[in-house]
């Protein structure tokens, strides 16, 4: 008889023990156990169970499978993990859910680079089109791009030569009932296609419109593009939840039970829809941008405001860019491009205000940043370079110190991604300010950032260098990413890379900066434990513990036990949300 055949065979008499017991004490019954696992609780005090019940939306019990047994009954649904691993639901602290799922819904061409490519992107997206629906963005050539030029050295950047340049005879064919307004990654090229052409009228007459033998090419300058996507209409509630259910799918595929959403104002009632139809299966904590603090205030809506399911949770303010466009701000320039970057002094999520969320005017994020903590929000500000994360630093000093000590203070750094030195990290520990990263960016950027910063880049991603310091390490996905690299939705993936600092095809040997890895626990305590926490939600989520919400995730293996490497390969069986299966993995 084999190990695994022996505890099976023991769960089951577990099982049949408890029940007798149970019906003999008359003990409450569960509506679902688990039984047999490697049941990780993220509590340090009881870190390791063999079992978990489940009543309503709470967990009610875990310990020993002789222990959790006793909840089953006759209307008790048993599942056998046979020594499969379970978890808290993976927290994604930073998603931006209505772009994914227009990405799911509609097209996406990053990878695309060649005719075949792009006839085959824009023929498979019709198919979930509803009839004449637009079809928008894409960004093509994303990676063709960076594999010719990587160095962000300006017309090189922009123009390399010899890359695709389409023109509408390609889609027009497979989209003749489809408008659709297409871009390149860096929206130096635009396309349109005849019925999108049609739609607004564009004709040769039109400044901007390429033509050749007195017929469109599809090809438009920005201007013309401008114009033609002026005629688009709004989109509809449906097509925002047909949206919004891929991207929940694609969440619960990957055992994400709550995610922090960067919430443009018009998604607010997308979520509340969802939830009436009784189709949210993920819990979501939404983020405005920091300039609306006041009028939040105002509006009456506080941190933390809302439920379980739907809540506002922080403020997102900008100090600098991003390293993929070199406008992340440092303290020397770039290599390539000769500037230090740049502050931002607006938001990138559309939401219009007289001063945006970023540094400009001066003093602008400092007087942001006072009005949304004396008002009890917690700012979560982004930034990159050096030079920027220092001076969010100084600004959360000055606010700490003059404001006084404040229950339920909880800023943070957003990305966090590449510091002064360990000296940052230090202050940034005394200082008690969360580390919002997205470890997945680690794997991306790497390809070119030591061309644009050089030596710089050792303090890139720094997560052992904040780990031993002291910083509390919140982790996430940024998902669905930039106009030039789609980010997984996957917290394994970002566990992966964490812990190795590879690439997905294992480059570099022995992982990028190897000094910085993690370990495995460290990184599923960022994605579980330590984002409730982020949240002020560490008594209800995070930890598989009595009391708590009934979120987790059940994974086919154990991913604190196998070599990092493996994290990546390893795939979400179920999710449970609220005490209800979400997803269930099909047995093959």
């Amino acid at each position: 008889m084999t190990t695994r055949t022996l505890s099976r065979h023991l769960v089951t008499l577990a099982f049949a023990i408890g029940l007798m017991a149970a019906q003999a004490v008359g003990a409450q019954e569960a509506d679902l156990v688990f039984l047999g696992g490697r049941i990780w609780t993220g509590d340090d005090v009881q870190p390791w169970v063999e079992a978990v019940a489940v009543r309503g939306n709470l967990i009610v019990a875990v310990g020993s499978d002789a222990e959790v047994a006793r909840f089953t009954g006759d209307g008790t649904r048993v599942v056998l993990l046979d020594g499969r691993f379970v978890s808290p639901g993976f927290i994604d602290n930073h998603t931006h859910f209505n772009r994914a799922g227009a990405l799911l819904l509609g097209v996406n061409l990053l990878e695309v680079s060649d005719a075949e490519g792009l006839v085959e992107a824009v023929r498979e997206t019709v198919t979930r089109l509803p009839r004449g629906g637009w079809m928008v963005g894409g960004s093509w050539g994303a990676y063709e791009q960076w594999a010719t030029s990587s160095t962000g050295r300006g017309d090189d950047l922009n123009k390399p030569a010899g890359l695709f340049r389409p023109d509408r005879t390609l889609i027009d064919a497979v989209s003749p009932e489809n408008p659709a307004i297409l871009w390149n990654w860096d929206r130096s090229q635009f396309l349109a296609n005849a019925a999108a052409l049609d739609a607004a009228g564009a004709d040769c007459s039109w400044d901007g419109v390429e033509c050749e033998d007195g017929s469109p090419t599809g090809r438009v300058t920005p201007q013309a593009a401008s114009r033609i996507r002026s005629v688009i209409p709004p989109k509809t509630m449906d097509q925002k939840l047909a949206e919004a259910r891929l991207a929940l799918a694609r969440l619960r595929e990957h055992g994400v039970t709550t995610f922090f959403d960067i919430t443009p104002p018009e998604q607010v009632e997308v979520y509340h829809e969802l939830r009436r139809r009784g189709e949210l299966t993920s819990r979501v904590n939404m983020r405005m941008v920091l300039d609306t603090w006041d009028e939040m205030r105002h509006s009456g809506i506080v941190e933390g405001s809302g439920d379980r399911w739907i809540r506002y949770q922080g403020l997102k303010g900008f100090v600098d860019g991003i390293m993929g466009a070199s406008t992340a701000r440092f303290f020397e320039p770039y290599l390539t491009t000769g500037v230090p970057g740049n502050w931002r002094n607006s938001t990138n999520t559309g939401h219009v205000s007289d001063q945006g969320s970023g540094m400009n005017p001066p003093g602008n994020m400092e007087r942001l940043v006072f009005g949304a903590d004396s008002a009890g929000f917690n700012p979560r500000v982004h930034a990159i370079g050096d030079f920027a994360i220092d001076s969010i630093l100084d600004i959360f000093a000055k606010v700490i110190e003059v404001n006084g000590p404040r229950e339920g203070r909880r800023f943070a750094i957003i990305h966090n991604q590449v510091l002064s030195g360990p000296e940052a990290a230090r202050r940034q520990a005394e200082m008690g300010i969360i580390a919002e990263m997205q470890p997945y960016h680690t794997i991306d950027d790497m390809r070119w950032m030591e061309e644009r910063i050089g030596g710089r880049s050792r303090w890139a991603y720094a997560f052992k260098t904040l780990e031993d310091a002291g910083v509390l390490l919140s982790f996430g996905s940024d998902w669905p990413g930039t106009n030039a690299a789609w980010y997984t939705s996957n917290p394994l993936e970002g566990m992966y890379a964490a812990t190795t600092r590879q690439t997905l095809q294992g480059t570099p040997a022995g992982g990028w900066y190897p000094e910085e890895r993690i370990s495995a626990e460290t990184a599923l305590r960022a994605y579980t434990v330590n984002n409730a926490w982020v949240a002020g939600e560490e008594h209800v989520k995070g930890k598989l513990l009595p009391g708590f919400l009934a979120d987790l995730a059940v994974l086919d293996r154990n991913p604190l036990e196998r070599p990092p490497e493996e994290l990546k390969d390893v795939k979400v069986i179920m999710t449970v949300v609220d005490g209800k299966i979400v997803f269930e993995r099909p047995k093959t």
